[in-house]
């Protein structure tokens, strides 16, 4: 069983509104916001070093994650692997495996979180299945993150483990993103979000 500490981790939480009125990651769940929420969670895994990335709207989301080191991705329109690519820099020659989430999914658990570090052994890295998908949360070794800045800031979070084989944890609700109207609209009638 990893013992906390023996992990960094990083919210991306970058990305625009979109089609949205207001991004994503201002939503909520019982009146605390999704990234608040996701913070908060992956605060509870106890890890050395926690990062948030930012970009869109950067000065007021920072002050939602006040206590946290915010890195500001100034190229975030390009794609997630640009913002994961700002952490990687960021924890360049860390030793610990980075957890990686971002901030808009609903069905986010603390377990899924802890089952994943539980999971891992360092052999490989530790990610979250969903449909036919595998991305974030996702538990990345050092050489995961390193590989991760020679990757175009467009590319696919799955462009990671090219020519390799993550383990997986499956989760299929966290699937369910909110980045249009009707994903958000979806999420309100199954309750997982606030009206």
């Amino acid at each position: 069983m990893r013992q906390p500490g023996e992990h960094d981790a990083v919210v991306l939480a970058a990305s625009g509104s979109g089609t949205l009125e207001k991004p994503s990651h201002l939503l909520t769940v019982g009146g605390e916001t999704l990234l608040q929420r996701t913070v908060r969670m992956v605060k509870d895994t106890g890890p050395t070093r926690l990062l948030v990335v930012l970009g869109a709207q950067a000065e007021p989301l920072a002050r939602l994650v006040a206590r946290t080191t915010i890195v500001f991705d100034p190229t975030w329109e390009s794609g997630m692997c640009s913002s994961l690519a700002r952490a990687a820099t960021a924890l360049s020659g860390r030793p610990y495996p980075t957890l990686v989430t971002v901030a808009n999914q609903p069905c986010l658990t603390p377990d899924h979180l802890h089952r994943l570090l539980g999971a891992y052994d360092g052999s490989c890295d530790m990610v979250s299945a969903y449909g036919d998908a595998m991305g974030p949360p996702a538990l990345l070794r050092p050489i995961t993150m390193a590989f991760s800045r020679t990757l175009p800031c467009d590319a696919s979070f799955r462009r990671l483990w090219t020519g390799t084989h993550p383990g997986a944890i499956r989760r299929d609700a966290l699937g369910r993103l909110l980045e249009t109207p009707e994903d958000i609209a979806d999420a309100i009638a199954a309750g997982l979000i606030d009206p």
